[in-house]
C-alpha cells in the first residue's frame, strides 16, 4: 500500500489499527454498514489484508508520541488476521507502546484453536463484545456465522482470558437499552470482569 491511512487512523484522540475487514459477525448496529470510515480516516475498506511488513511500515510512519495506547479495532475482527495481530502487538510493545484489542470474542472459533493465552501474553488489554444477555438475542443482534455455539464460545473465551490476565473487560453498546445493560452487568459480575457501556456512534 502506498497510503497507510487505511491501516492506522485516529478517532476521539485514540489511535486504531485496522488490519482486516474480515469478520464472522454482521451486527445490526455495526457502523461499517452505514459509512466507509470514522474519525480521521477517509476509507477503512482495505483492498487486501495487509501483511506484517505493511503494518510495520504504517507503524513506522505514524507519530505515536502523544499516544497512550494503540487499539486493534477497525472494519473487521482483528483475530481474523491473528498472526499479523500478534506480530504487530509484539512490535508495538518493543517500541514501548501499550496495546489493546477490541474483539468479538470468537477468535478461537475463527482460528480453529484456543488463542486466548497467546492473545493475553501479547496484548496489554483485551476488550470483548458481550452485546447481549442471552444467546437468542445474541443470534438476532450479532448474527454470527458460527450460529448457536457462538454466545457460549464468546463467554468461554472471556473466562479463559480472565484466567490469563486481569486486564480484560466486557463491553456492550448502549443501544441495547437499560434493562439489557443491567442483565449484562450481572453476567460480567458473575465472571468477575468489568463491563464497559459504550455510547453508540453510528
Amino acid at each position: 500500500m502506498s497510503d497507510y491511512e487505511e491501516i492506522i487512523y485516529t478517532y476521539k484522540n485514540n489511535v486504531y489499527l485496522n488490519i482486516t475487514n474480515k469478520c464472522p459477525c454482521a451486527c445490526t448496529f455495526c457502523i461499517r454498514s452505514k459509512t466507509d470510515a470514522i474519525g480521521e480516516a477517509s476509507n477503512l475498506w482495505l483492498n487486501h489484508n495487509p501483511d506484517f511488513d505493511e503494518v510495520k511500515k504504517a507503524i513506522d510512519n505514524f507519530d505515536f508520541s502523544n499516544c497512550k495506547e494503540a487499539v486493534f479495532c477497525g472494519y473487521g475482527e482483528p483475530t481474523n488476521s491473528f498472526d499479523v495481530l500478534i506480530k504487530s502487538a509484539q512490535y508495538l510493545r518493543s517500541l514501548g507502546i501499550k496495546t489493546r484489542v477490541n474483539t468479538n470474542g470468537l477468535g478461537s472459533l475463527v482460528n480453529g484453536r484456543d488463542i486466548s493465552k497467546e492473545l493475553c501474553d501479547n496484548i496489554d488489554d483485551v476488550s470483548i463484545s458481550l452485546n447481549c444477555s442471552n444467546k437468542e438475542e445474541y443470534l438476532k443482534t450479532v448474527r454470527p456465522k458460527f450460529g448457536i455455539e457462538s454466545y457460549d464460545a464468546m463467554l468461554d473465551f472471556a473466562k479463559k482470558c480472565r484466567a490469563y490476565t486481569p486486564n480484560v473487560a466486557l463491553s456492550v453498546v448502549d443501544v441495547i437499552g437499560d434493562e439489557e445493560v443491567a442483565k449484562c452487568q450481572k453476567i460480567a459480575d458473575k465472571l468477575n470482569i468489568p463491563l464497559r457501556v459504550r455510547k453508540y456512534s453510528g
